[in-house]
């Protein structure tokens, strides 16, 4: 054990913790004996960006030497893994094999039991929705229970509140999903280079549904009639006779690694409006108007940022913060006011995702609903901040929006309470398998949830 200081992905508000480093399953479960008095959290990879992995005072539990592959049918594309292997990990052994992650983020350095713990989403929501959707049945340690298996058939209740639950119903030990089948590693894509928010927005409206990947890049420094513009990619997975002959020598062929270190923390307002506003202009002019067939890799398309290693470290010592909404289909006029407050202040945003979601799934907490996400890095000493983000909530609230907890790092409780009518039968789920509370953490303690 190590006292140890932990941030979350965005690097603010940090908070010192007892951290235990578990090498199996059995000792993650052991974590749960003799609690402190602030109880216990887990932690994965650390890529949520606020603090649902951070535990003041408390005890963490390292899930990321559980790790590892415990079973694998590989004709029907089932697999069971412990809870702290990353994504990456399953991509490098079962991408060679013919199968890919049901759901992937924006990053593959997220682990199973994250990907549950926050009901994980991706660019293909709108056809296969989140992680838990493709959930089978997962092993738990629980404070009253001890070590118990769940589905959705054995206990809906407690299933259902796990995912998206920020793990405060349970330690995940492992967890059987299933696969995607892929006859290559390689993905076809279709850009289109959009002039304003109207025309992405319509684009995916009308054509979303033929693919099976659908993402927007949006320009938020953008003013005037360009408001909005974006950079819209959407694909599928490629087959065999798409690709060049080279390709087709190796189809499954996958490499992903860090190329680019940051190896230091940029220095104060290196990222100010002029250099972003610099940045998005070359971004948004060196993509094709359109583009139709590019055969791209998995890294490329899925998960660009993860080619720098420590990329957070980019937004200077003052850290950042991501806000993610989603807002119901016919709301879309909110969605443009939000764009136009961004474009409006005085915040820089180089990251920033426009995605159309399709049906959400039973999870009580669980963020994903019909409608429109768009996610939002933004530099946390930007002037003025708190009160823009303020207000945006209470728009996306009065749309029937919610915000993302697995993003959030400063949002109210009543907004947190506002956007989850399920939070009541949470709560009860909870008190049934923590009756002490030993599970808590920062966030949970921030927004009432312990």
């Amino acid at each position: 054990m190590t006292r140890e200081l932990l941030t979350g992905w965005g690097r603010t508000a940090p908070t010192a913790a007892d951290v235990v480093h578990p090498m199996s399953v059995d000792e993650l479960a052991a974590g749960l004996e003799r609690p402190p008095e602030r109880g216990v959290a887990a932690r994965g990879l650390g890529r949520s960006y606020g603090d649902p992995a951070q535990n003041a005072g408390g005890r963490v539990l390292d899930t990321t030497g559980a790790r590892g592959l415990i079973d694998l049918d590989l004709n029907r594309g089932v697999v069971t893994a412990a809870a702290g292997t990353s994504l990456h990990a399953l991509m490098r052994w079962l991408v060679p094999l013919g199968w890919f992650v049901p759901v992937t983020p924006g990053t593959r350095y997220v682990t199973v039991g994250g990907a549950i713990a926050n009901d994980i989403h991706g660019k293909n929501h709108h056809g296969a929705g989140s992680w838990c959707n493709h959930l089978l049945a997962m092993t738990m340690a629980t404070p009253a229970g001890g070590k118990i298996t769940v589905t959705p058939q054995s206990d809906p209740d407690l299933f259902w509140a796990t995912a998206g639950g920020v793990g405060l119903t349970g330690l995940v030990l492992d967890a059987t999903f299933q696969l995607r089948r892929i006859e290559t590693s390689r993905l076809v894509i279709d850009t289109d280079r959009t002039r304003d928010l109207d025309e992405v927005m319509a684009l995916m409206t009308e054509g979303d549904d033929r693919y099976e990947y659908s993402v927007a890049w949006i320009d938020l420094m953008a003013r005037g009639a360009s408001v909005g513009r974006s950079i819209l990619d959407r694909g599928r997975f490629a087959h065999v006779d798409e690709l060049s002959a080279k390709q087709q020598r190796d189809p499954l062929a996958y490499h992903a690694a860090a190329i680019l270190p940051m190896p230091f923390v940029a220095p104060p307002k290196l990222l100010n409006p002029l250099t972003v506003r610099a940045f998005n202009e070359v971004w948004y002019r060196r993509a094709p108007r359109r583009r139709r067939g590019h055969v791209a890799t998995i890294p490329a398309f899925f998960h660009p940022l993860d080619a720098i290693h420590d990329w957070n470290r980019g937004y200077g010592p003052a850290g950042f913060l991501q806000w993610q909404c989603v807002v119901p289909i016919g709301a879309e006029e909110t969605m443009r006011h939000i764009v136009e407050a961004f474009s409006a202040s005085a915040t820089t945003s180089l990251v920033n995702v426009l995605k159309r979601f399709g049906p959400g799934n039973e999870g009580m907490l669980s963020f994903p609903q019909p409608g429109w996400t768009l996610s939002v890095d933004l530099s946390a000493d930007a002037p003025g901040l708190a009160r823009l983000l303020d207000r945006l909530d209470d728009e996306v609230l009065a749309a029937g929006g919610r915000l993302y907890l697995a993003k959030d790092s400063r949002m109210r409780p009543s907004t947190m309470a506002a956007g989850y009518a399920r939070l009541d039968e949470w709560r009860a789920v909870r008190r049934r398998v923590d009756p002490d509370g030993i599970l808590q953490h920062d966030l949970g303690r921030r927004l009432g949830l312990v």
